[in-house]
């Protein structure tokens, strides 16, 4: 996944509001988001080769996510999945500053990533390329595959317009959020990162939905949890280029014990 937009308790009616994208080769198989028939606690897409997951959730809150971190100068020999981070976290019960800081204690037997865990009161996030266990501030944030909140092209343009729709509701985050997701334009050249890969890769990946033959958005994904614990995920599927694949919606209620309109990080 290549871009993850939320806003966290910033929003008067949605303590969480999540817009994604998953950017992976298109020959990687994968299975839409739906709850795990080996394990009914997760509601996540699944990759099909690992067994891991980039973003998911379960009905107790528990919620992680996951990007690769961007820098071909490192080498690429680790076996072990950065899915199963996500995965091992909403499959786990330990407390999430915890779970994150025993993942921090190996983190050096993964290649590079970004990783947000916690639940709907309080989220953290750790990279392996960065500088510990980090608490997310209350605020509207962006993840790429860099540190949360680097400010790339378009993390900058999809916080910007997230900031304008944090009073508005189910229906208009829907249909604005997707819009986003969907932004093909590319970031003039000026202000493109340079990742070590080539300006024309990085013109390439700029965009929001990245739109290509074998590597690019496959799935995006609108999460929203409101304050009394009703829960939307839709996920759209696309295949080279962009082509609609389908789309998944379910509607949950989070077990908690009380509403968590007043919980804060």
């Amino acid at each position: 996944m290549c871009l993850i937009l939320f806003a966290h308790h910033a929003h008067p009616d949605y303590p969480l509001v999540m817009a994604a994208n998953r950017d992976e080769a298109f020959a990687r198989p994968a299975a839409p988001a739906a709850f795990w028939h080996d394990d009914p606690r997760i509601f996540a897409g699944r990759d099909l080769k690992q067994g891991g997951t980039w973003l998911g959730l379960t009905p107790t809150g528990r919620l992680a996510a996951v990007t690769n971190y961007r820098d071909p100068t490192a080498p690429r020999s680790s076996p072990l999945s950065r899915g199963a981070l996500v995965r091992d976290f909403l499959a786990g019960e330990v407390p999430p500053e915890r779970y994150l800081h025993d993942v921090s204690a190996r983190a050096d037997q993964y290649n590079g990533f970004i990783l947000i865990a916690g639940d709907i009161g309080r989220l953290y996030w750790l990279s392996n390329r960065g500088p510990g266990v980090q608490p997310v501030d209350a605020g509207v944030h962006g993840l790429s595959n860099h540190l949360l909140d680097t400010p790339w092209p378009k993390i900058q343009r999809a916080r910007q317009l997230l900031s304008t729709l944090l009073g508005a509701d189910e229906t208009e985050l829907r249909s604005k959020l997707f819009e986003v997701l969907a932004d093909r334009a590319p970031a003039p050249d000026h202000e493109l990162p340079d990742t070590g890969v080539g300006l024309q890769r990085e013109r390439e990946l700029s965009p929001v939905f990245v739109s290509g033959d074998r590597y690019g958005t496959r799935a995006s994904t609108l999460l929203l949890v409101h304050q009394d614990g009703r829960v939307l995920f839709v996920e759209r599927g696309f295949g080279p280029q962009g082509t609609p694949l389908g789309e998944v919606e379910e509607r949950f209620e989070l077990h908690l014990p009380k509403a968590i309109a007043g919980a804060q990080p």
